[in-house]
């Protein structure tokens, strides 16, 4: 194959030259898979830049124009899936869809919070005491449901036409009309006066028959918003250190000490948090002005986590597929479905145990990649295969990480697991073999991402306990990275 047909990013895609994005200030995007940022709306409101504020400004007021409508009562229901519920834009290529851009979008568990929370804890907009500003963050404070991904893809939908022109310039300063045309573009702004989303049309870049939307760099973060609940529920503790009243600061913490009780689990210490801010609604407002006067360290950090992204799936990433593509019949056909199934997976297995790719997933200090971006990383090294990758198909007894197939009869399965999983030892025992009935197929493969040598020894006695240390179509990945040294140290 030729590495034309390798091509992972839209610099490489459009040809673009080296820098050329990034001058615009874009995040060069994989059009391979959605990548794992986000848009932070917290980003928008601590920017200097006025068209950033304007921006939050203007997230705010359709937050105000929907408590409006909320605090008249029950809506019909077509009305709140038309302001309450958006698609995702899925042409920006951001969010954690593995193979593809597919996501969900905004359902109705995001609606149902958002209204019900217009009506109590988002009530007070422009008429802040203690917080800067309104944030709409605060709607996943008391909903940990409502997450960054219902977070973002709101604040997309609310910015989307600044998204357009911003891309539409690049559009017409860096590429050939023969990468372009026209698109009429639905859910573009929102007119206060009809109260219904209107469409534009714009010139933007052609990707198979769709339009790509570019993402300024400085909008996005990764892991989660500023303003969470995560974050909130790991801090918790030093609010009441914040709270101007000493008679409060006593109350909460007597509060928070009664809920915890002895010895709390972390499912205690959440539902401890969840009762203490039940009781005092006050502290998300500390919470937040606590977030706000740290606001230039989010801008810090949520450009290091995006160089981090774009280092690992950019140039590493990159780097992966041409090396396996000019070294091995990685991507040749010619095999059945199981053995390209066991091929990558043997390969992803020596990349990261042999050539530094235990980075992509084991980035130190006790920070490990999760099952769905380890799932992420696998699926990139699949584009450019003639076969067909079906990501998580639910066939029946639900969904398996990908089904690999080529024809109607050739068909298997690869399952993704971390040995740090406590149900691992019964997964093994039971679930491909479930999912191999499921999906009418007789050949699966098993692959076991292991972070520490006690995971690796862990995960070697299960499988002789169950007798399946000698098979090849289960494969343990030594992911550590204090046992890999360097060329020279080897």
């Amino acid at each position: 194959m030729a590495d034309d047909d390798l091509n992972l990013y839209l610099s490489q895609y459009l040809g673009l030259a080296p820098g050329v994005l990034e001058e615009h200030g874009a995040f060069d995007i994989c059009i391979a898979s959605d990548l794992p940022l986000f848009v932070d709306p917290f980003l928008l409101f601590h920017s200097e830049k006025a068209e950033y504020q304007q921006l939050h400004e203007h997230i705010l007021r359709y937050l105000r124009f929907l408590r409006e409508k909320a605090s008249h009562g029950p809506m019909e229901p077509a009305l709140v899936k038309s302001l309450f519920r958006f698609p995702e834009v899925r042409q920006n290529w951001l969010g954690f869809c593995v193979l593809g851009n597919g996501g969900l979008g905004l359902g109705p568990k995001f609606a149902s919070a958002l209204r019900e929370s217009l009506t109590s804890i988002l009530s007070d907009f422009g008429e802040e005491r203690i917080t800067k500003s309104s944030h709409l963050e605060k709607v996943g404070l008391i909903r940990p449901g409502v997450g960054r991904d219902g977070i973002s893809d709101f604040t997309t939908n609310l910015i989307k036409e600044y998204l357009l022109e911003y891309t539409q310039a690049f559009a017409r300063q860096h590429l050939r009309p023969e990468q372009c045309r026209d698109f009429g573009v639905r859910h573009v702004r929102f007119n206060y006066d009809t109260e219904a989303w209107e469409s534009g049309t714009y010139y933007l870049p052609v990707l198979w028959g769709d339009f790509v939307l570019l993402t300024p760099i400085d909008m996005l973060t990764r892991d989660d918003t500023w303003i969470s609940h995560a974050d909130m529920i790991g801090r918790f503790s030093s609010i009441p250190e914040a709270l101007p009243n000493a008679e409060l600061r006593a109350q909460v913490s007597n509060y928070l000490a009664k809920a915890l009780g002895d010895r709390p689990s972390r499912e205690d210490v959440v539902a401890a948090v969840q009762a203490t801010v039940s009781q005092y609604p006050e502290l998300l407002d500390h919470y937040i002005r606590l977030r706000e006067d740290a606001g230039d360290e989010a801008e810090r950090q949520s450009l290091e986590k995006v160089r981090e992204t774009f280092d690992i799936f950019v140039e590493q990433l990159t780097r992966l597929v041409r090396d396996l593509n000019s070294r091995t019949n990685f991507y040749q056909i010619g095999w059945t479905s199981y053995d390209e199934a066991l091929t990558r997976a043997q390969h992803f297995k020596h990349y990261v145990e042999n050539q530094d790719g235990w980075k992509l997933v084991n980035r130190g200090n006790g920070v490990f990649a999760k099952e769905t971006e380890v799932q992420l990383y696998f699926g990139l090294a699949w584009f450019g295969s003639a076969f067909d990758v079906n990501r998580e198909p639910n066939n029946g007894r639900g969904p398996v990480d990908f089904k690999v197939s080529i024809g109607a009869h050739d068909k298997s399965l690869i399952e993704f697991k971390l040995a740090s999983n406590r149900q691992l030892k019964r997964n093994l025992q039971n679930q491909v073999e479930i999912y191999k009935k499921a999906n009418n197929t007789a050949s699966a493969v098993t692959v076991i991402i292991a972070y520490t040598a006690n995971e690796i020894g862990r995960v070697a006695d299960q499988l002789k306990e169950l007798g399946l240390e000698a098979r090849e179509d289960i494969i343990v990945i030594d992911a550590c990275n204090d046992n890999k040294p360097t060329g020279s140290k080897a």
